[in-house]
Formats: structure tokens, sequence, C-alpha cells
């Protein structure tokens, strides 16, 4: 292809990709993500992702480990905050109101119902006096909590004021309640309370949202109902409510920018905790703390705090924020995508390098009769992930899986290898269409070891993604296999090249192009996957350098050729579908 023939495509692509941005937040608005959709966001130490939903786990779930017994509105006790949060999930009744002993009840009401400024007053088990909260401080995130607190899910409302001055006769005290919310709590006692001295005569309050009505053109449309200013979306701010205002957002204003789209505060960046489903907002985090010097933070409040000795004296209740960030600490992580240390286009790594020992452990060969076609990548325990137009679901015995295959001709007697006890092809993978390209290979435990395949080598699974958001077009990722060279010249070294996640091959491909697939490569056609790699794994790391299997090679046209990128199963979107068939816990990276 000529270079202007390059240009053009490029061109092309690029018109396309505005044209797809629109598209692509539309078609994400449709599908209503709110705080708890596991593809945009973490679920909390107390849920699992189940279906894209974050659900509730039951409170044996929880880890065991907690700071402190809590207790219920109803005054039963729980051992550790994560439990009471999980007995919550399912039933409103286990809200949370205060530490032991489990005499008293936290309350909040408006100081007087008649009043149309609706200042708030908390009564907080073993304080003896009614106390007002602090202006100073007071966002729209503390207001809608502390609505929903009341009652009125859909928070507080943003066109409202949400602090008040108080009427003469309440202008006494000189101490108030500040209070931090994250913004998901759903009750205000989660939130860190702490004395304040305080002069003036403004304090804190809510109006709370009632309304039930279509939203303007000017307004962006919570998924909980409420309307609130469009320019109040994609800001980094919880304005909703549910987080569903920033959850679709090509950009971010005032705020960082996940490459997920989603949008966090500027304070959630380098906070030692993955916000971004990518993980994005921990990177150069070393550096950047290195360079910033910020005054004296209460790292509980996220404020500066005055000087006062006194002030950790101060502290009306526990800091539940830091406790749901140490209840993630307990809860384990699987050990996959790590290599050890190492010094149709049934396709396969045109222009790649030469891998070596133990690069990619996750990779196997999958040896058909006397033939070797096909890759595929180790998931955990006995089981193996490759293309479904590799296998044939009704003949196990023809396939036997080859381990730490380096070279093709080199290989003997040392080389693990497992025979194959049941082969599970996707139900609706369509042949003519390559939909559904996925199939899972069972092996026999010839070792009779819990390890199963993994006992006694180097093999090591690649971690299996559970959101399509967890690595965004433009990624660099990694294709790898035994597949032709240039020209079709067979290739028996293990070779891999880079190629990048591309944002929508409808262009190319047109209507062949389908939903559950992904395309990557490169423009010039330099690295790509050719006949051979078909059922090899496209892994894509995250930002700790662990390797998700992002893609499995399918189909494509014209190995090595510019504008013809190859296609992939996209493997996040059949996370359920594998999980089912080799069970939630082999698979589970994160708490899901």
């Amino acid at each position: 292809m000529k270079t202007l023939d390059i240009v053009c495509v490029f061109l092309c692509l690029s018109f396309f990709c505005s044209v797809l941005s629109y598209n692509d937040t539309k078609a994400c608005l449709e599908k209503k993500y709110t705080a708890n959709s596991c593809n945009k966001v973490f679920c909390a130490p107390w849920q699992r992702c189940v279906d894209g939903r974050c659900t509730c786990k039951m409170p044996y779930q929880c880890p065991k480990n907690g700071s402190f017994t809590v207790c219920t509105d109803r005054k039963r006790s729980f051992l550790n905050y994560c439990q009471l949060k999980s007995a919550e999930c399912t039933n409103s009744i286990f809200r949370f109101s205060s530490e032991p002993p489990c005499t008293e009840s936290f309350e909040i009401s408006f100081l007087k119902k008649s009043m149309p400024s609706a200042i708030l007053t908390v009564k907080v088990p073993k304080h003896n006096s009614i106390s007002l909260l602090c202006s100073d401080g007071w966002t729209l995130k503390e207001a809608n909590v502390a609505c929903r607190h009341l009652g009125h899910l859909n928070g507080a409302d943003i066109s409202a004021e949400q602090t008040f001055t108080l009427p003469e006769d309440e202008r006494m005290s000189s101490e108030c309640l500040a209070v931090t919310c994250r913004g998901l709590e759903t009750t205000l006692a989660e939130c860190f309370l702490q004395k304040r001295r305080v002069t003036g005569h403004q304090r804190a309050g809510a109006v709370c949202y009632t309304e039930i009505r279509e939203c303007t053109k000017k307004e962006f449309s919570c998924v909980n109902g409420k309307c609130i200013p469009s320019s109040k979306s994609c800001n980094g701010e919880n304005d909703c409510g549910d987080l569903s205002d920033e959850l679709c957002c090509t950009h971010c204003n005032n705020s960082f920018h996940c490459k997920a789209n989603t949008c966090i505060p500027n304070r959630y960046k380098c906070n030692n905790e993955m916000d971004c489903i990518g993980g994005d907002d921990e990177i150069d985090c070393e550096d950047a703390n290195k360079d910033t010097k910020s005054p004296t933070i209460d790292v509980r409040s996220e404020k500066p705090v005055d000087q006062d000795p006194e002030a950790e004296n101060n502290a009306v209740n526990r800091n539940f924020d830091e406790e749901r960030k140490t209840l993630k600490t307990f809860i384990p992580t699987l050990n996959c995508g790590v290599p050890p240390p190492t010094h149709m286009r049934r396709k396969r790594i045109i222009g790649g390098t030469k891998a070596v020992k133990n690069q990619f452990p996750w990779q196997v060969a999958i040896k058909d009769g006397s033939a070797l076609n096909c890759g595929g990548i180790y998931i955990g325990g006995c089981w193996v992930l490759t293309a479904a137009h590799c296998v044939r679901k009704n003949e196990p015995q023809r396939y036997r899986i080859i381990l730490e295959l380096l070279d093709r001709l080199s290989y003997d007697k040392d080389i693990d290898s497992f025979p194959v006890k049941s082969v599970k092809v996707h139900e609706f993978y369509n042949p003519d269409t390559y939909e559904n390209d996925i199939a899972l290979l069972e092996v026999i435990n010839i070792h009779n070891k819990p390890e199963c395949m993994q006992y006694d080598n180097n093999l090591v699974p690649a971690c299996v993604p559970w959101s399509p958001y967890q690595f965004m077009p433009g990624h660099s990722c990694v294709v790898s296999g035994w597949g032709r060279e240039e020209g079709l010249t067979r290739v028996f070294h293990l070779k891999f090249g880079n190629i990048n996640l591309m944002s929508n091959c409808s262009v190319v491909y047109k209507e062949r192009f389908l939903d559950k697939m992904e395309c990557a490569g490169t423009y010039d056609g330099s690295i790509d996957a050719c006949k051979g790699d078909s059922g090899g794994p496209l892994v894509c790391y995250d930002v700790n350098k662990v390797a998700y299997v992002w893609g499995i090679v399918s189909w494509g046209d014209n190995c090595g050729v510019p504008g013809y990128p190859g296609v992939y199963t996209k493997v996040a979107m059949f996370f359920e579908w594998i999980s089912r068939i080799v069970g939630r816990a082999l698979i589970s990276k994160h708490n899901i």
C-alpha cells in the first residue's frame, strides 16, 4: 500500500473516531451506569460483581478482620463494619448507627420543621447534646447523604442552598460538627464527624430533592430520576448522588479523567487506592508526591485542620472511609498475570520479536493430533482459553495442551503436556461470522494435585478481565504465537509484537465487525497476527504490570497489510460465561 493510502486510512479512522465518541457516549448513557455498576467502578468490600452489577455479599463472606464492633439503628451489634453493610445491603433496617454499647441510635432531623430553611441537627450516641452541623466544608455530597439518611433516595436539590442563617433564638452555641462524607454513604453516621469551634451564624442544612419530572435539554438526567444542570456532569463530583453523572465522560472538567471515560475528584489521584477501573489514577505517584508540598491535612477529613492539640480528641466518630479501605486489604486477590523474573485469519505474528523463556508463562500450544495449529491461554486450575474455531466440542481426545513451549523444533519429553478432558464451545458460536469465537478446554489432572496444570512448572495464569472498560483504544498490548511470517513462511520459535487497541473496526470490516469483538494492530501493518496464531492471547498490562487476557486471536483479512487490523474475541464480554463454567473464585482478580 502506498504512503498516501495509509494516510487516507488513518484520516478516515480519525474522522469516524470523532463521530463514534458521541455515539459511544450515547450508548454508555443508555446502559444507565451507577455507583453499583462494576463495569465502571470497583465494588465495596461488602459487595461482589455479578453480571456487571455490585450485588450483596452475605455477612459471612466478609473478611473476619475489622477494627471494631458496630451497632445498627435497632441496636443490634455486628462483628465489623463490613458485616453490617453486607446485612444492610439486603435489608435497610441494619443501617449503621454507632459503636457499642448499642443503647442509643444516631438521630438526624431539621431544626424547625416549619422553617423553609432546612438547618440540620444530629444527636450522636454517647453525646448528650443535640448538635448543629458546620457550614464550612459542607458540600452537595454531604447534603446528598443527609437526605438519603432522611429517606429521600435522590439526595439533595442541587439548585437550592445547602447552608442557612440561624434564627436569633438559636445563636448561643459556639460549637458545631464538621462533616466529611465520601458521598455514597447511606447514613450521616458513616461520615467523619469532628467537633469544631465556630463563629458566625451560618450552619449546614439540606433541601431534599422531591421533584418527579422530565429533565430539560439543558439538564443531565440522573439514573435515579434527579435532574441536575448539564454543566455539573463530568466534574468529578457525585452531584446525582448515584454517581451516574460521572460514568460516561469523554472529558472531565476540573477533575481527573480515567481512561474508562469516568471522572473522579482530583484529590483521588495518587491516594493509594485505585479509583479508576484501569488504575490510571495511581500512575507516576511517587514523583507527584515528591514534588507536591501541601499543608497539614487530616487524612480522614481531606481538609486542612487547625493546629489545635486537642483536635484528635474532638473526633466524634471513626473514619469509616479509612475502615472501608482497610477492609479491602483483607480481601484476598488472585495470583495471576505476573510472569516469573526472566532475562480468517487463523493468524500469526507478522514482524514480531522472539520471546524468551517464561516471558509469556500463560501461553500454551494446542496439539490437534500431530498438528500444532492453535495457541491457548492458561487461566488457572485445569482450564485453558482458546478460540472456538480451533476445536470441536465432541472430540476432546484429539487435543493435548503443551506447556512452556518456546521452540517447536526443540519439543522433547521434558516439556509438560496434558490430555484434554472436555471442550466447552460457546453455545452461540457462529462459524460463519466468528461471533462468540471462544472456547474452554479442561485438561485431565494427570498429577492429581490441587495445582493441576501448575504443578512442578513455571506456568502462570493470565488474569481474566471483568469490565470492557479496563483497557481502552490506544492502549498498547502484546500478541504472541507461533503463526506464519510475512509471505506465510512457517515460524517455529514463539514470537510476540506490541500492537494498539483500536476504537472500532466497523469502518474497515463493515457489518462483519460485531459487538463482542476487539480490533488491534498498527496503522502500517508492521505487527500483526496470522495463520497459526488463532486461539492465542492478546494480553494487556495494567498500571501494576499485571497481564490480562484482553483478546483471543480470532480472524481478519490480509496478514500484515496496512488498514486491516486483526480482530480478537473481547474476553471481558465473556467474563460471566467463563465464570459459570470454571467457577467465579478461579478468575476473580479483585472483589468481584
